[in-house]
């Protein structure tokens, strides 16, 4: 859903669509309540305060790159980001701030990003970084001139405020916890769509098991799907031949987010293995569905609280002080332990 779609529902012109996103004068009440109504509908624009009556409200955007590996179409509804944009909402509200969602696709990179650059209206930007690349970033930065702070991940030589999760912290706590129970054959499950989260997280896990003298075999390592909720037949092939080979199913998983680790639970039920009395797993985000799976998924909480706080203090104190010396905050992990994990069996 784009600008020009919210434009053509409500039987307005783009502009119309921009100043009632902004807040701006230059439309009726009538217009702007239509063209937030029919924005809210099609998933636009989730939530949006009304412009107070005496003056436009001030907004803050956040921004997406869809369709791209993780991130997919409906990404506010995928629980990790869905809880980050609420904690971000919530954030903005305190500071007396509406958000307004802008998503682009992926496929139009370079001309979206110019039209959101020359339509933007707000005083600031947050752009969701989990799945671009440095270059992508970089790209972003030098079209918008509106302050920027980039979520979710960190590249340490832009010239540019981000606030990320510690990813090498929580693989490490992983490690150390399994090995830490008695956990030696273990086994990797990563996703088949790469980002920079992931390759830390595959970093810290290594860098545990390394100071036990283990380390991660090329053949226990597995590949899957990380947006898929369901058993995976993937999965289920790969665990076949490995077993096929006359090897020993390993005694733990570690699962790059928690997607893949209640996927893998519900496959690994499905092969006729009990979770955690053959095998452990862990995943890594702490999402709501975490406490949902049975077993309880022991997993890495990622403050996503303190990481919406965090961008959208920034982002108004670049507003307000207008400084050039940019930020890197890097926000620590806890694991939680569940019922997905124990002791190796004897």
């Amino acid at each position: 859903m784009k600008m020009e779609d919210i434009a053509k529902l409500a039987g307005v012109s783009k502009s119309a669509v921009s100043l009632a996103f902004s807040g701006k004068q230059g439309i009726g009440a009538e217009t702007r309540d239509k063209i937030l109504r029919i924005a809210k509908e099609n998933g636009y624009l989730p939530k949006f305060r009304a412009v107070p009556a005496d003056g436009p409200m001030k907004s803050l955007t956040f921004l997406a790159f869809a369709n791209s590996g993780i991130v997919l179409e409906q990404y506010y509804q995928q629980p990790f980001f869905r809880e980050l944009i609420h904690y971000i909402e919530e954030r903005c509200r305190t500071k007396g701030y509406s958000l307004i969602f802008s998503s682009i696709e992926m496929d139009s990179f370079a001309k979206e990003i110019k039209t959101v650059a020359e339509e933007n209206g707000s005083a600031g930007i947050i752009l969701l970084g989990t799945n671009l690349n440095q270059a992508q970033i970089a790209a972003v930065a030098d079209d918008l001139s509106a302050p920027l702070v980039v979520l979710d991940t960190c590249y340490e030589t832009l010239p540019v405020h981000f606030v990320s999760i510690n990813n090498v912290m929580g693989a490490y706590q992983v490690g150390s916890h399994l090995c830490g129970i008695g956990h030696r054959e273990i086994g990797y499950i990563a996703s088949d769509v790469r980002i920079r989260n992931f390759d830390d997280r595959k970093r810290g896990f290594k860098e545990a098991l390394r100071e036990y003298g283990l380390d991660v075999k090329e053949e226990r390592m597995f590949s899957v799907a990380p947006t898929i909720l369901t058993s995976q037949e993937a999965l289920k092939r790969q665990l076949a031949a490995y077993l096929e080979a006359g090897r020993q199913l390993p005694t733990a998983f570690f699962c790059e987010c928690d997607y893949i680790a209640i996927s893998a639970i519900k496959t690994l039920s499905e092969l006729g293995y009990r979770i955690p009395d053959d095998v452990s797993v862990v995943g890594f985000d702490n999402i709501s569905e975490a406490v949902i799976v049975t077993p309880e998924l022991t997993t890495v909480h990622v403050d996503k609280e303190r990481m919406a706080h965090l961008a959208v203090d920034l982002v108004l104190q670049t507003i307000e002080s207008n400084e050039s010396a940019k930020t890197k905050t890097i926000v620590d992990t806890q694991l939680k332990q569940r019922q997905s994990t124990r002791p190796p069996a004897e």
